[in-house]
């Protein structure tokens, strides 16, 4: 147990009676306190202030003890009866260290009750102006806000505090509904529940329906008159028409609907429900919709307001309340033929819909009532309109509107890529240690990229080859804020050593820096317990990348570089060959002693690819009459040795893949780093482990820079992931992946796969991010792609829908041949397997992509199975876009000649 040291009061109060008090604050006392303090003068208690506040300092220190915790309550009660200004006792109330064992509600307010009305009043503003996470009880401000007579303040924290108290005090002999008829301030609060944010949650509780939710309850309120209903609907409305996050609209969405408007209701609020149906969240904007179809339907509804919520709602994403939109203007029509002058232009708006199913309905609206007595300029506006419609609607709409077809042959078609991203020169480490330590602080902050990484590990370990003292008094801002570091105890000492010498926590940028400045500063040792290293996929990358950190920090110890040799000398990785032989020579020079980990990951990340500068570059080497130089020379100057063979292996939904032994690494690599020629056995491609959420990924790309297919190969199960297991961020990888120098085989292409068909939008626009860039780079195998999506789409790994996304982007970039290219190979197997009754849920969205794309291009040819699709009868979605495609593929011409030289090459 803690013992805290008796404070002294320097205080006029008598002594043995602020003696008396300490000694109760201490015992925790509190009845004891206040009756002291109840025999006190106002003087008095102010002197004995200092004292309290002294001891709360020195409680402080051991906050968590059993006798700080006693403590604190009668320390909260009597440093507020001590202090006589409201800010000082707003603050010591709210205070943060004594905020999980204050002093109750009703000794407070016993405490402070007799205070001037006007005192209190600003007492309750300030406790309700600080956040809720203060903690502030509500039974305090409330019981304070009673006594000053004052209006409540309606803040956040305030009405926050409400909700949370009446959810707390559930009592098995009331219901929420008995405990808010309690409530003296009871409109006052409901009034601000509808300007507060963020309560949905709140309000949520109990979940689900009946009269015992907030939901159930306030609608009772308002039947039985407590509640005015006009203010309730009107506050309802506006919550909904403010906006906000989706789980609070919802609650009033549903308070709404329990209150069951009225016809007059609803008609006064057109204006309200327009916006709504604008701009809401889905599940708003189809109420919206549903009221005023209704109202329309009944005559209540102008064309004019009629044909402004048509082009508001047919310009949402969501398709669902478009088709519902134009259902309801079809009868709409049907009752009122008259109002198709204002209508049917809105309703022209659908054409340049990219969902050509909405389009065709849109048409078909139109062709049902435009009439044989439409004017001139309506049908001239709806022909012009027709411009947007896809080409195998296009000459109907000519024909329906009695206008002469648009010629429809595609304009030449532009394939638009992003610019081959260029590598990126790694600047020189930083020139001063005050330089590297800003840089360092970013980095554990951030994680950085692989560049920023080696920078700043070159700049530690250079500066601590110049000046070790003058680094660590550089280091000491950013060490004190370290996790491991200040820990006197022995046992601390012992725990932080321990923690950084085991396996299973796997090092990334934060976690290496950790193990090296720990280590500079002796905190630690560079030992780290090995994990065997064939247990996963990925221990043959996560093992390399480790051991050169765990090198780099012995020889912080002792004996510092003046630089590391494997520093690469672009942003990808990539060290250049000929400044791999100019620090040879310099550690020649100089003495210095190779490290054998560094100089391994060296030759791994040296530049082959360019046969006549690593030809120059050899020679040197081998000039140099040093076994590193040798051994540097032989490799440039060895020939390429192919990828080692790849056989696929399923597991549940997943395509994953087995390797055999890599042969083209350099020979006499230091153990850790020899692991990377490993096969990849098949138990190893299914297994999970630790690594998964390892943020050293990007540094695993970073061993291989010329070899991604043995990364992406060991890499595959945690790609997959974001697909199979909805995990997110996986994906971000796959940029750099791509951004390899060498060639994209098998492994990354099924990667890329795997990222097109994830979970999450972020990891998507990752996949697609790749997906242009490699084609930019002249790298994509659009055959192989297209193969890879279609077995994971067969598979179950990948989800028709989200590869549709994902694909329907990349075409908006412009790519929309890349993508035919793509899904030219991947349907034919997803028609084939159709069932006779039962369509692939999906597969028609990835074919109003694959026909959109084929449109544009002016793509010709058979596309197998694609018959049998588009000859199901029916309408739906999978029916029609294979209609839509076939047509495309049939009846158009090419756009021009290098365009039907294209389509035959494909």
């Amino acid at each position: 147990m803690t013992t805290v040291a008796k404070a002294t009061p320097t205080t006029a109060a008598p002594a043995p009676v602020a003696a008396a008090v300490l000694d109760a604050v201490r015992a925790g006392r509190t009845t004891e306190v206040v009756r002291l303090l109840d025999g006190m003068s106002d003087p008095e208690r102010r002197a004995l202030f200092p004292a309290l506040k002294e001891l709360r300092g020195e409680l402080r220190a051991a906050r968590w003890s059993a006798e700080v915790r006693r403590a604190h309550p009668a320390l909260h009660a009597a440093g507020a009866a001590c202090q006589t200004g409201a800010v000082a006792v707003s603050s010591w109330l709210a205070a943060s260290d004594m905020r999980w064992s204050q002093a109750r509600p009703a000794v407070l307010i016993g405490i402070l009750g007799d205070r001037d009305p006007r005192w209190l009043a600003d007492v309750v503003q300030r406790l309700a102006a600080r956040p809720f996470t203060a903690r502030v009880p509500y039974e305090l401000m409330s019981g304070l806000a009673r006594l000053s007579g004052a209006p409540i303040p309606t803040t956040d924290a305030y009405v926050r505090a409400w909700v949370d108290s009446v959810n707390r005090a559930r009592r098995r002999d009331d219901t929420l509904l008995d405990r808010l008829r309690a409530e003296p301030r009871l409109r006052e609060l409901v009034a601000a529940l509808f300007r507060t944010d963020g309560l949905g949650s709140w309000l949520d509780w109990p979940s689900g329906d009946g009269p015992d939710t907030w939901i159930g309850s306030l609608y009772r309120l308002v039947a039985d008159g407590t509640l005015d209903r006009a203010a309730t609907v009107d506050a309802c409305v506006a919550r909904l028409l403010r906006g906000g996050n989706l789980v609070d609209l919802r609650v009033f969405l549903r308070l709404l609907r329990e209150l069951a408007l009225t016809r007059e209701e609803e008609r006064g609020r057109i204006s309200d429900w327009l916006a709504l149906a604008s701009d809401g969240p889905a599940p708003v904007a189809a109420h919206a919709q549903g009221v005023l179809g209704v109202l329309a339907l009944d005559g209540e509804v102008s064309p004019r307001h009629l044909a402004e919520l048509t082009e508001a709602v047919l310009f949402r994403p969501e398709r669902k309340l478009v088709r519902a939109q134009l259902v309801l203007l079809g009868k709409v029509l049907t009752r009122d033929p008259s109002a198709a002058g204002e209508v049917l232009p809105a309703v022209a708006q659908v054409f340049g819909h990219e969902d050509s199913d909405l389009q065709e309905r849109a048409l078909k609206l139109v062709e049902r009532h435009l009439g044989e007595a439409a004017a001139p300029e309506l049908r001239a506006a709806l022909a012009e309109a027709a411009g947007g419609l896809v080409p195998a609607l296009r000459t109907r709409a000519a024909r329906s509107l009695g206008v002469t077809p648009a010629a429809q042959e595609p304009a030449g078609h532009t394939e638009v890529l992003p610019p081959v991203p260029r590598p990126v020169r790694l600047a020189p480490a930083p020139g001063s240690a005050v330089e590297l330590v800003e840089e360092i602080g970013a980095l554990l902050a951030s994680g950085g990229d692989v560049a920023t990484f080696e920078r700043a590990l070159d700049g530690l370990v250079r500066h601590a080859h110049r000046d070790r003292e003058e680094l660590l008094s550089a280091l000491e801002p950013v060490i004190s804020r370290r996790w491991w570091a200040g820990h006197r105890r022995l046992r601390d000492r012992h725990e932080v050593t321990s923690s950084f010498e085991r396996h299973y926590v796997p090092l990334d940028s934060g976690g290496g820096f950790d193990l090296l400045l720990a280590t500079l500063t002796g905190a630690a040792s560079a030992r780290r317990k090995q994990s065997p290293d064939t247990a996963c996929a990925h221990g043959s990358l996560a093992r390399p990348f480790e051991a050169r950190l765990e090198e780099i920090a012995r020889r912080l110890i002792d004996d510092p570089p003046p630089f590391l040799l494997a520093t690469p000398s672009w942003g990808t990785g990539v060290l250049e060959p000929g400044e791999l032989v100019d620090r040879l020579e310099t550690c020649r020079r100089l003495g210095t002693r190779i490290a054998p980990v560094d100089f391994g990951q060296a030759l791994l990340r040296v530049r082959r690819a360019d046969r006549t500068a690593a030809g120059a570059a050899a020679e040197r080497a081998a000039a140099l009459g040093t076994e590193e130089g040798t051994r540097l020379a032989t490799w440039l100057t060895a020939p390429e040795a192919p990828l080692p063979r790849v056989t696929r292996l399923t597991s549940d939904t997943r395509v994953l893949v087995e390797t055999e032994a890599a042969t083209g690494l350099p020979g006499d690599l230091p153990e850790p780093l020899n692991l990377l020629r490993a096969p990849l056995g098949a138990s190893l491609a299914r297994g999970y482990c630790y690594h998964w959420y390892s943020g050293a990924r990007q540094h695993w790309l970073g061993l291989l820079p010329e070899q991604p297919e043995l990364v992406a190969a060991r890499m595959l199960r945690d790609l997959s992931m974001a697909a199979v297991d909805d995990e997110r961020g996986p994906c971000a990888i796959l940029p750099r992946l791509v951004e390899a120098e060498g060639a994209a085989g098998e492994s990354v292409h099924l990667c890329l796969a795997y990222g097109l068909g994830a979970r999450h939008a972020e990891d998507r626009l990752a996949g697609v991010d790749a997906l242009l860039v490699l084609a930019a780079r002249g790298g994509l195998d659009h055959a192989r792609l297209g193969a890879d999506l279609g077995e994971l789409v067969r598979s179950g790994a990948v989800k028709p829908l989200r590869a549709a996304d994902a694909l329907r982007t990349a075409a908006a970039t412009g790519a929309h041949r890349t993508v035919w290219l793509v899904l030219r190979r991947a349907l034919p197997g997803l028609l084939a397997d159709l069932d006779a009754s039962v369509p692939a849920r999906g597969l028609g969205d990835l074919l109003a992509v694959a026909a959109e794309c084929a449109e544009r291009t002016g793509a010709r040819g058979d596309l197998p199975h694609l018959a049998r699709a588009a000859d199901r009868r029916g309408t739906s979605r999978l029916v029609t876009q294979a209609r839509r495609l076939r047509h495309a593929l049939t009846d158009g011409a090419p756009a021009d000649g290098a365009r039907a030289e294209e389509v035959a090459a494909v």
